[in-house]
């Protein structure tokens, strides 16, 4: 089906119109149209053109009103102050709107997809092997989560990258001591699950740490074991996969309990760019990129220094000839551009790591990897914090194990659902308590802006009231009881009818989901689309109080309130969806 013009797109063409008649040279501007509480839109884009025409603005608005045709989609046009333009719609317009989104039959209420989609890698929810996934990995995969479903909605190709952490000295280490230690590895696979396995490995990861750290002689037998598990060593290899292996049965496992689909062929962690990464350091060193400084490869920018005033470099490859993380980062960079043929790259990355990708990003573009047609973003995020303020650790100062912090979430929403559950089964009652608890996490996380720290409070996480998830859930359940009690009388719009406020806002509301899920999309704001939900429960329950549904005045508004209902609950499901969570049909 064909996209669905919205109202705002309506008035846009009919003012655009208007104001070429009225001035032909302001053909293309942009009457600058937005909601407003005094009228159904406000158009404030007349200021600046009567400026740059040196014309009075209130006369040019007059001029403008004058050409406005009226009648089927917009009701009224005014003046207002200084040449600021007040329009109301019709109640039709708004239903027949609204019909049309309802008759989509793809689900997508009337929503576009690109005329001219492009390819993203995004590159998020990134573990790392042998340890385990604590609250500083939650944001990663929750942010990636939802940008991946919008603009996979809009029409995007997207691939997606989880750069899993599963090379480097801390495998040496971790080899060599078990190797030494065989006793440890005390369980047996078939006996133990993903998170038990996990648990042992980050344990050993730890001794292994400790050591290495204390005692010089095995501190040099594990960067031996570096170099045989680069150089491809059949025993070293083996133990190295075994780890790998057993890391990804626990990530796959943490991933379901967040409702996130993790695709084996998507991770691809930094051993899969090392046959890439003697190439790309002789490309940057003959290309002039990077140098050679004290023996390592470096590249040096003049605007980024360190706290002693004297520039940082980026090195790519050290003193003694082994890579850093640069090398990884710009060997997948190319991969990515030339081998996936993206135009964007995205980053879904901690904002602590915001030097090393502006010093990676522009080492690209001195190579010409990246250009005006294929940009680099990093969506960078803040911290989550604890109740305090601060950042977020257990009593004991160690930081939160992901898996406690989502299971007590699915305790504390299982209490809510099971308070105010109507006869829901004990089945029933947990399979909804994990979906309201999972998306009270993520609903948090994803209602913040991501570059702002937030604070972890699951009492508010859970809470009924408020900008949560579980107050969107709840709207949508109330919406689809109402209509299972509505039995044989079906939702039909009725054009003909005269409209509520209440009606009106929310209709004007649900006309405007394309506009948002652009945006969000465009900007890599979910906060965006969250706040929208928000807004859009809000004027549901405002609906709900002051119109009643199934005891409306006449069959034709209870139909058409139903209608409303319905609309709505798709507009509700869709975009929870693109913010990856689950919208109960019972609650």
């Amino acid at each position: 089906m064909a996209s669905v013009t919205s109202l705002t797109a309506h008035v846009n063409q009919r003012l655009a119109s208007a104001l070429s008649a009225a001035l032909p040279e302001a053909a293309d501007s942009d009457p600058l149209l937005r909601r407003s509480d005094r009228a159904d839109f406000q158009a404030n884009g007349i200021l600046a053109l009567a400026k740059k025409a040196k014309a009075n603005p209130r006369e040019l608005a007059t001029q403008v009103v004058s050409q406005v045709v009226t009648g089927d989609v917009i009701k009224d046009i005014e003046v207002s102050g200084p040449g600021f333009l007040n329009i109301t719609v019709t109640d039709r317009a708004i239903t027949e709107n609204l019909a049309a989104r309802a008759a989509d039959p793809d689900g997508r209420v009337g929503v576009p997809r690109a005329e001219t989609p492009g390819t993203t890698v995004i590159d998020y929810a990134q573990p790392n092997v042998a340890k385990e996934m604590h609250v500083g990995h939650l944001r990663s995969a929750v942010i990636g989560d939802s940008v991946v479903q919008l603009l996979e909605f809009t029409g995007e190709t997207v691939v997606r990258r989880h750069h899993i952490g599963d090379w480097g000295t801390q495998f040496g280490m971790l080899i060599q001591y078990l190797d030494e230690h065989p006793h440890e590895l005390d369980h047996k696979e078939s006996e133990v699950s993903g998170e038990e396995a996990m648990s042992n490995l980050d344990r050993l990861y730890k001794a292994a740490r400790k050591l290495f750290d204390s005692d010089e002689e095995f501190k040099t037998r594990a960067r031996r074991r570096v170099v045989d598990l680069q150089a491809g060593d059949p025993h070293t290899l083996a133990m190295w996969q075994k780890f790998v292996d057993e890391s990804k049965i626990y990530f796959f496992s943490v991933f379901e309990k967040l409702d996130m689909e993790i695709r084996d062929p998507d991770i691809v962690g930094e051993s899969g760019y090392n046959d890439m990464l003697a190439e790309t350091c002789r490309l940057l060193e003959e290309s002039g990129v990077a140098v050679r400084s004290e023996g390592a490869l470096c590249v040096f920018f003049d605007d980024i220094k360190g706290p002693d005033g004297n520039p940082v470099p980026l090195i790519v490859q050290k003193s003694d000839g082994g890579y850093g993380y640069a090398a990884t980062d710009l060997s997948a960079i190319r991969d990515r551009v030339f081998n996936l043929k993206a135009n964007t790259l995205l980053y879904v990355v901690d904002a602590r790591q915001s030097l090393h990708f502006r010093m990676v990003f522009e080492t690209a573009r001195r190579a010409g990897w990246l250009n005006d047609d294929v940009k680099a973003v990093q969506l960078a995020f803040g911290t989550v914090l604890g109740k305090d303020g601060k950042p977020f650790k257990t009593r004991e100062g160690e930081t939160v194990r992901l898996v406690d912090l989502l299971d007590e979430a699915i305790d504390r929403a299982s209490a809510v659902v099971r308070e105010k559950a109507q006869d829901l089964s004990e089945e029933e009652i947990a399979e909804r308590g994990a979906q309201v608890g999972i998306g009270a996490v993520k609903y948090a996380d994803l209602s913040t802006s991501a570059n702002r720290d937030y604070k972890f409070d699951l009492d508010q996480m859970v809470s009924l009231n408020g900008d949560t998830s579980v107050y969107l859930q709840y709207a949508y359940a109330r919406i689809r009881s109402i209509l299972r009690k509505a039995g044989d009388v079906r939702p039909a719009a009725h054009p003909e009818l005269e409209l509520h406020a209440a009606e009106r806002a929310l209709g004007l509301h649900v006309d405007a989901f394309a506009e948002a899920v652009a945006e969000a999309a465009t900007e890599y704001a979910p906060h965006k689309m969250a706040a929208y939900l928000y807004q859009l429960a809000s004027l549901y329950t405002s609906f709900y109080d002051k119109c009643p549904v199934l005891k409306a005045e006449t069959p034709e508004q209870v139909e058409n309130r139903l209608f409303l209902c319905e609309v709505t609950a798709r507009t509700l499901h869709q975009g929870m969806a693109l913010l990856g969570i689950r919208t109960p049909e019972r609650l």
